[in-house]
Formats: C-alpha cells, structure tokens, sequence
C-alpha cells in the first residue's frame, strides 16, 4: 500500500514539473513577441498593439501556469518528455495564432489563425492567405518566417533527446553511445550539450544563408525572411511568388543548395565544421542515398518536361530541379505550378515529400534513414526466403542496427500509410476530389506546403472541417507520428 502511495505521489510531482516547464515555456515564448514589435517600430506600420497583448496574454498565462508548480522539482521520466514534447507544439501553436487573429483581415476566423501558427511553427509553410502576402505587414511577414525557424530548432531537439526513446528516430544509429533506443531515463547533460552544438550549427547555417541572399540581391529584409524560411524547411515567403518573385538563377541555385543542407543530418554538418571537411558527409550512407536519390528523381522528372515541350531543356532543369528539391526537403518554396506538368511528374514531386529528408534535419517525411532501414528489411526478407536458416544483419555504415529498431521502422511505415489513407478519406469527406485530397494531405503531414491543383498555392479554400484535419496531420507530422499517438494510447497514463 505504502509502495502504490508512494508512486502516485511521484507521478503528481512529475506532472507537476511538466506543469512547471510548459508555464515556462509560454513565458519565455511570449519574449519572441519582441523582435517583430521591433520590426513594426522600424518600418512605422502600426500593428505593435496585437503583438503587445499576444505578449501579455502569453506571459500572464505561462506565469498562472507556473506559480503553482515553481518549487517543485522531479526526475522526469521518458514518458513526461512525450508529453512535453506534444504539449511543445500544440500549446505554443495555439498561443503562436493570437497575433494573426489581432493583427489582420487576412486570417478571417480563429481556425484560420491556428492554422497559420501550426503550419510556422511545424515548418510546414502552408497558409491560408489567398492573395496579399506582399501586402502584409513587414511584422506578420516576419513573424511567420520566425515562427518557422523557432519550429526548426525544436524539431533538432526532438531528433536528438525524444525520439531515440521510441526507437525510430534514426539518431540513435549516429550516437556512439547509444546505438538502439535509449534507455535513460531523464534528459541526459550529453544530449543538452548536443543539442545547444546542433542550434549554434542551426544558427551560424542561416546567417550564412541571409549573407548569401543578400550578396545576390535581396533586401535585407528579404534575405533574412527566407534564410529564416530556408534553414528551417518551412517555405513560408514574403511573396506571393515565393522565390519565384526574384527570378533569378543564382538565387534559386543559392535556395536549392540551403534547402538540401536543411534536409541534411545536422549532426554530420557539426561534425564537418569540425573536422574541416565534407568527407564526413560522403562517407554516410543516408546522405549518399539521399543525393543519389535526387539525382534519379531530377532525371525523371526533367525528361518528361523537355519531352512533352513544357519548356525549352534549360528551363526544364531549372524548374524541375528546384521543384524537386523543394517538395523533396518539404521547404515548399515555389517557382513553378507542377500541377499542370504532363505525365507522372505532379506525383513525383509529391512522393519526393515523404522520404528524402534526412534524419536529425529540419526537414518532415519518414526520413531516408528510414527508408534505408525498410528496402533493407525487405531485401532480407526476400534472402530469407531462399537460405531460411542464415543469420543475416542489417547494417548501416558499418554498424549492426538491431532487430527492434528495424521492426519498429516497419511498424513506423504501416502507421504512416495508414494514417495517409485515413486522412486522405476524411479530407475527401470535406469536399475535394481524391487526388486534391491526397496532396493536401500529404502536404500536411510530411510538412511539405504546397500540395497540388486547387491546394497548390494556399489552403484559403479548404473547409472549416479540413483546415482541422490538416492542423492535426501537420503536428502528427511533425511529431513523427508515435510521439504524438503514444499520448493517447491507455497504457501511457498507467506507467
């Protein structure tokens, strides 16, 4: 008896630091209120008063939240990261919204303003704003690029300190120490360390970007906006036209080059900084397939434009590259429609969005780690067949990855086509035809943006119903789906 009181006073106390670090994290959310309050003063637009009472409506909040909790400390459990972790994206989407509610016409109902939140914050970059973009206040343009780069740092987060608990992060195959899922049962000083080296790599990537796009003439503005959309795998522009508005070569060229290193393991990019070389990126396996990958896909996607005469050969390879590479990463920016590409390339670049992101990047999809893991499964499953007594491994870079880390990435893969299917049903329930529904979900839930045909451009004609729909694919996508089902499984709340 005294045992069962006993762990029932230790599962209070640590949902009551959970309680204390999520008022935490609403207050320290409400300061990122500031720098567009900031950039509103410099450009003389007016609009500070929505940023200011989404601060104090924040902070007030993050504070009632806390207070009550503010002394108690208690070791937190693998379950407690869960749960801080969907609590992360869900909370601060719904705070994240108030400024677009307050500040403009644009985002014409509350679902409209959580949308546009989820959708920065999740760095899936779509939006609901028809037309008007470039209209927007200098504040909202930049408050939606610094939702998107404040996504991308938590994603490193969770790439590198919840998912390897699951088992199906794919970091875990990258860690010395921990080469199946982890085991510890609190947030290890090792994995903050590695996660303050990832943001200071994550930081120093988009001042490099900014720089770039500024020497190739964007304004500062601009520049800054779209590194911060860049870096993050977000897709969120300043313009209508995305990063076709610039029509320039050497930025889209620039673009594609920071959207692939985005879709790239960020603990390789570390690791090559210090060493003073990209040999580290060659030598893994993930990164080659996920060039080589590229590389295939550009080719089929490129004939068939040349081919069917959609554009001369060298505007085939400009758009088709950059398209691809745009749905691929899931950064979603835009210098062409290919929804009216011939043949089978509209759903080419669709399927690029579900796997070509690298693990431990900022991208979305099931990560190529993954899809590693699942060919060579099924690889090993065919050998079965012919030699059924042969012990056989499967290895990544040299390494043995365990039995348990390959099932749970078959186990990721039926969830992942499931929940796909389900969604695209219930978004064909809402009103758009099957293949509509399809990309706007897939758009959603590998954190892509654009989609195709009527959902290329924006979601503004999506139900009410829809816009839901989509607000919880893009978190399940975000969260990499376990993280954030195993919250509402039963089993979770009787640990």
């Amino acid at each position: 008896m005294y045992s069962d009181y006993n762990r029932r006073s230790n599962s209070v106390k640590r949902f009551v630091s959970v309680q204390r670090i999520v008022g935490l994290l609403l207050m320290l959310f409400s300061l990122t209120m500031l720098p567009p309050i900031g950039v509103d003063l410099i450009y003389g637009e007016s609009k500070f008063h929505a940023f200011i009472a989404a601060m104090w409506i924040t902070l007030i909040t993050g504070t009632l939240i806390w207070l009550p909790a503010r002394k108690v400390r208690s070791e937190l459990k693998v379950r407690d990261g869960f749960l801080i972790t969907v609590l992360f994206w869900t909370v601060l989407g719904t705070f994240g919204a108030i400024p677009f509610y307050f500040t403009d016409s644009a985002w014409h109902s509350i679902t409209d303003a959580v949308f546009e939140s989820v959708s920065g914050l999740t760095t899936t970059g779509s939006t609901v704003v028809a037309q008007g973009v470039d209209e927007l206040p200098h504040s909202l343009n930049y408050y939606r690029v610094q939702l998107h780069w404040l996504g991308g740092m938590g994603i490193i987060v969770l790439a590198v300190a919840v998912l390897p608990m699951l088992g199906v992060g794919g970091m875990q195959l990258y860690m010395a120490e921990t080469p199946g899922p982890m085991k510890n049962s609190k947030l290890t000083p090792r994995i903050t360390e590695t996660a303050r080296v990832l943001w200071l790599v994550y930081a120093t990537l988009t001042l490099i970007c900014a720089l770039v796009f500024w020497a190739l003439g964007m304004s500062p503005f601009d520049a800054i906006c779209h590194a911060f959309s860049t870096l993050s795998a977000g897709g969120f522009s300043t313009h209508d036209a995305s990063i076709g508005y610039f029509d320039s070569l050497p930025i889209e060229i620039a673009t594609i080059v920071f959207m692939l290193i985005a879709a790239s393991n960020f603990t390789l990019h570390y690791m090559a900084w210090q060493r003073r070389s990209l040999s580290v990126h060659l030598r893994n396996g993930e990164f080659r397939t996920f060039l080589t990958l590229f590389a295939v896909f550009a080719v089929f996607v490129c004939v068939p434009l040349i081919a069917y005469g959609t554009y001369t050969p060298g505007e085939a390879i400009r758009h088709g590259v950059f398209q691809l590479v745009a749905y691929g990463t899931d950064a979603g920016f835009a210098t062409a429609d290919p929804t009216n590409w011939p043949s089978y390339t509209p759903l080419l670049v669709m399927l690029a969005s579900f796997m070509f992101g690298c693990s431990g990047s900022t991208a979305g999809g099931v990560k190529m780690i993954r899809l590693i893991l699942f060919v060579k499964q099924a690889l090993r499953e065919l050998q079965r067949l012919v030699h059924p007594s042969a012990q056989l491994l499967i290895k990544i870079d040299g390494k043995t990855v365990s039995n348990d880390i390959v099932y749970a990435v078959g186990g990721f893969f039926s969830v992942y086509v499931g929940l796909t299917i389900i969604l695209t049903f219930a978004m064909v329930g809402t009103g758009l035809d099957t293949v509509t529904a399809f990309s706007a979900v897939a758009s959603a839930i590998n954190n892509a943006g654009p989609g195709l045909g009527s959902v290329y451009a924006n979601m503004a004609g999506v139900s009410t119903a829809g816009k839901w729909i989509m607000i919880f694919a893009m978190l399940l996508g975000r969260l990499e789906i376990f993280t954030l089902l195993v919250v509402f499984t039963p089993a979770f709340w009787r640990r």
